[in-house]
């Protein structure tokens, strides 16, 4: 299995990593600073994913599992489009969360390149297909791990990474949560364009509740460029 170098959850270095995949300079990745309603207006519009790094504990693991269980005997339906995908790069997880944030939002116009060419060519493959043409994207690889290098701290010395970035979207009325680790999506009830940020911001406190001696939690946006 290939082993990526870790995306630091620093807004500058995703936004220059989004832009040179392709994504329109309209949009960036900007910092949730709190998640209370005063802060959360703080936030520029429109909000069109929540992206959310944790620790990988052992009460996420058992959680994982769990929900795993339970969701596997629902046999849930989701939405066709749906831009859903495994992850099976070590350390592609901050690549996958930007990939499911853009994807999932029509509104947000990607130029030619690699990221555009990646989903075109695996618009028609399952998940797990989709997990394994990342890896096997060498452009896409050559791209993250030249933001990689892009962080605050010396990121080669994180090759063992214990955090994890997960994406919050909202789906034709639905806020999904997308994370490549999980074997499908998670659907966190119903949403709209005007609640989506305290929905999603309600999602990150149940994470954080489950782990309350935990504080290595950050929270990013996908969002309009601040002008």
């Amino acid at each position: 299995m290939l082993t990526w170098t870790p995306l630091e959850s620093n807004p500058e270095v995703l936004t220059k990593y989004i832009h040179k995949l392709g994504v329109s300079p309209a949009w960036s990745v900007t910092d949730v600073i709190g998640l209370e309603d005063d802060t959360l207006e703080w936030i520029p519009r429109p909000v069109k994913a929540f992206i959310l790094l944790f620790p990988c504990s052992e009460t996420y693991e058992k959680h994982r599992a769990e929900e795993h269980d339970r969701i596997k005997e629902l046999q849930e339906q989701h939405p066709d489009d749906l831009f859903y995908m495994r992850q099976f790069t070590h350390n592609a997880c901050g690549t996958v969360a930007l990939i499911h944030s853009v994807a999932n939002n029509k509104e947000v116009d990607i130029d030619s390149g690699v990221l555009k060419d990646f989903l075109e060519k695996t618009v028609s493959l399952s998940p797990e297909e989709r997990g394994k043409a990342l890896e096997n994207d060498k452009e896409f690889t050559a791209d993250h791990q030249a933001l990689a290098q892009e962080g605050q701290t010396n990121a080669a010395d994180h090759v063992k990474v214990i955090h994890h970035f997960i994406a919050l979207v909202n789906k034709e009325g639905t806020l999904y949560e997308l994370d490549g680790r999980k074997s499908f999506p998670i659907k966190h009830g119903p949403t709209s364009e005007e609640t989506f940020v305290k929905d999603a911001a309600k999602v990150c406190k149940e994470f954080m509740a489950r782990d309350p001696n935990e504080v290595r939690f950050t929270v990013l946006a996908l969002t309009a460029t601040k002008q």
